[in-house]
């Protein structure tokens, strides 16, 4: 597999992903169809459309938590899959250490403070424990989070919770960080103390992919959205010209439930 090592050679910068072709089944049921895309460094890329749509499993098989059957997936120019056959266990780990997930219900260690929480994986991956725990407590405070570090999850509102799971995955320095539904399990309030923090992240340019339902946000915050129906990508483009003129009679069908 010593290919899968090679820089993909096209004659432009390397996205810090790119995804060709990807093709994911379970079972009979087709759930990724040919899906293609690219996710430059400094971007936020916003995926919308219907549950069932595909969304969270693209997600998921970016970051490798289900295995795709077809396609190439790339990591900063090299192949982590190649025409459906993944690189080496040992590639593959190197690779997730460049990305960060936050899921929709939080994930957090219940028998774990937060400092412990946003800590552990940094310190079992080799890191000095001092300067890992200074670093967590410098993201901890960037998330509104100081003074918590020693409070359990059970103690904190869920906006929190997913404020802690978002320090958790910035505590391992990743170079994009992925979001898959972050405010579906909260309340409006809550929502917004959430999309705040995703708000400064991509003021200060950190990579992100969002799948979210939160079109105000999507609109505002991303450089590029997609839209996605059964499996496929239906539509993509600059925001504005996705939400304010979109050319696809099914985007327009979808972005009418949200209009006002």
């Amino acid at each position: 597999m010593s290919e899968n090592n090679v820089k993909a050679d096209r004659g432009e910068t390397p996205a810090i992903l790119e995804i060709r072709n990807l093709q994911k089944s379970f079972s009979s049921l087709s759930v990724l169809k040919d899906i293609s895309l690219r996710v430059e460094r400094g971007n936020v890329i916003s995926i919308i459309g219907p549950s069932g749509s595909g969304k969270s499993t693209l997600l998921r098989c970016a970051s490798f938590l289900e295995t795709a059957d077809g396609g190439d997936i790339l990591y900063d120019g090299n192949y982590a899959m190649r025409d459906g056959v993944y690189a080496s266990k040992a590639e593959l780990n190197r690779y997730k250490t460049l990305f960060g997930l936050v899921f929709q219900n939080f994930n957090l260690f219940p028998h774990y403070s937060v400092l412990k929480n946003v800590t552990e994986a940094p310190i079992l991956h080799g890191e000095n424990r001092e300067e890992v725990r200074e670093r967590a407590m410098e993201i901890l405070k960037k998330m509104g989070l100081e003074g918590r570090e020693n409070a359990y999850p059970y103690q904190l509102s869920g906006g929190q919770q997913q404020r802690v799971a978002i320090a958790r995955a910035l505590a391992m320095r990743p170079e994009v960080l992925y979001f898959d539904e972050p405010t579906s399990a909260l309340d409006p309030e809550l929502t917004g103390e959430v999309l705040k923090v995703i708000r400064q992240l991509a003021e200060e340019k950190m990579t992100m992919v969002v799948v979210t339902h939160e079109m105000p946000f999507a609109k505002a915050v991303s450089n590029h959205v997609i839209f996605m129906d059964s499996g496929v990508i239906v539509e993509q483009g600059d925001p504005a010209n996705v939400f304010e003129n979109p050319r696809e009679d099914r985007t327009k069908q979808f972005l009418r439930v949200f209009e006002r």
